[in-house]
């Protein structure tokens, strides 16, 4: 009965609009009064601090900072031109363009609304120049901007890999097979629209002007280098990657390519430690949260629940898609990990699933959530970077869902995509 009302708490505190970390907190306080009420309350203060309290969760300002640095400078501009170059041509064009830069720009970013944002400010007029429709071009750029979640560096798998104890340089490995697993699968239904559509080829660049633009990318094609070059070749770890790819913007944004003034720097150093305290906020609360799912036995429950309907592995990962893809529709991607990873890894450890390929699984449904109406962020930030109505963007997104659907079943229940490249790198 307890229990229940403590449900209802968090549910009520959803549908009134309160702010999330209030969503995972307060609940958590009425479990910790109604069923521990014998634990001192320095050691909740405790559990709230070891929220954050780990050296991996460096990397997520110093990552934050970078996306922010290289989006409102010439960086991820540079990028997407290097993209079209190569690009361009094809059947679809821009709308290749658009998935092809979404990737690059994630490389360097590891924010899929970094890369919306970034995205729509480029791409959007000319998929509209190049007549594609409004849903589709608003559809596209929403979508394509996952895979800066799966393309490393990514934050939510520094998140999944703290939570876990999983390595990080693994994840990064298999979200780069993943990531272009569903870039690809982007690119497939953008060539399908383009011929269905008519769309017209754009003209073919010569391989001179592709060695200029590649030329004068130098800088930019430089960040990803550095960063997954140094990850890979255990040069540096993802943390330290973080902090140099800082470095390495602000150098080439403010002293190289002057995009950004003394002013323009500080304006993003202000919105970075505001987006960084956000998340950070969210981690601490999740530690609590996670504190009392271990308390309260629940990965054994739903082990026991599994058993009982002899569901195995391949039902237990059906499960975790559907409370993914429900917690998607409601709440921001951070809080739906914190809330089902706890409960969840340890079930899926149990099952003999391997930490990397599950924390893929959980990073594609993050993604997924991100562009899942009636809630997903990148919908909004989509909407307030071009102005366009929710209802619209919403309509675009349906198709590329579907294709999102396809991908994650595919992951699911082919581990070997997700395990290839982190098993020939690291063995």
């Amino acid at each position: 009965m307890i229990l229940g009302l403590i449900v209802i708490l968090a549910v009520l505190l959803l549908v009134l609009g309160f702010e999330m970390f209030l969503v995972l907190a307060l609940p958590a306080l009425a479990y910790k009064g109604a069923f521990y009420p014998n634990i001192p309350d320095l050691v909740v203060v405790q559990k709230i601090l070891g929220g954050v309290d780990h050296t991996t969760l460096l990397a997520i300002p110093f990552f934050v900072f970078a996306a922010n640095l290289m989006g409102s400078g010439q960086i991820a501009r540079q990028l997407v031109s290097v993209v079209k170059a190569l690009l361009g041509h094809t059947r679809g064009g821009m709308g290749h363009v658009v998935v092809g830069g979404s990737m690059a720009f994630g490389s360097v970013s590891g924010s899929a609304p970094a890369t919306v944002a970034a995205m729509a400010r480029m791409a959007y007029p000319e998929l509209r120049r190049s007549g594609y429709s409004d849903k589709f071009s608003l559809g596209l750029i929403v979508s394509s901007a996952e895979t800066a979640l799966l393309i490393p560096p990514s934050i939510t798998m520094i998140i999944y890999g703290w939570m876990t104890g999983t390595s990080i340089a693994r994840l990064f490995a298999g979200g780069l097979a993943v990531g272009l697993v569903l870039g690809l699968a982007f690119a497939l239904y953008v060539n399908f629209v383009a011929r269905r559509d008519g769309i017209a080829r754009a003209e073919r660049a010569d391989w001179p002007t592709r060695l200029r633009t590649i030329w004068a990318a130098k800088w930019a094609i430089g960040m990803p280098v550095i960063i997954l070059g140094g990850i890979y070749s255990g040069t540096f770890t993802a943390t330290e990657a973080a902090a140099i790819s800082v470095v390495y913007a602000i150098l080439v944004e403010v002293v190289i390519l002057r995009s950004l003034t003394l002013r323009g720097l500080f304006e993003v150093t202000e919105q970075s430690a505001i987006n960084t305290c956000i998340i950070f906020v969210l981690l601490a609360m999740g530690g609590l949260v996670s504190y009392f799912v271990t308390l309260a036995q629940v990965p054994g429950a739903i082990i026991g629940f599994l058993d009982a309907m002899d569901a195995g592995w391949i039902g237990f990962l059906l499960v975790v898609n559907v409370c993914f893809l429900i917690a998607g529709m409601f709440i921001d991607p951070n809080s739906a990990l914190l809330i089902l990873v706890p409960p969840l890894y340890p079930v899926a450890a149990a099952l003999g699933i391997d930490p990397v390929h599950f924390g893929l699984i959980v990073t594609l449904n993050i993604g997924l959530g991100m562009i899942t109406p009636p809630f997903g962020l990148d919908i909004f930030v989509a909407s307030s970077t071009l102005r366009k109505p929710v209802a619209t963007i919403i309509a675009g997104v349906w198709p590329f869902l579907a294709v999102n659907l396809i991908v994650l079943l595919l992951i699911t229940y082919v581990p070997q995509i997700s395990l290839f490249i982190p098993r020939l790198i690291f063995g």
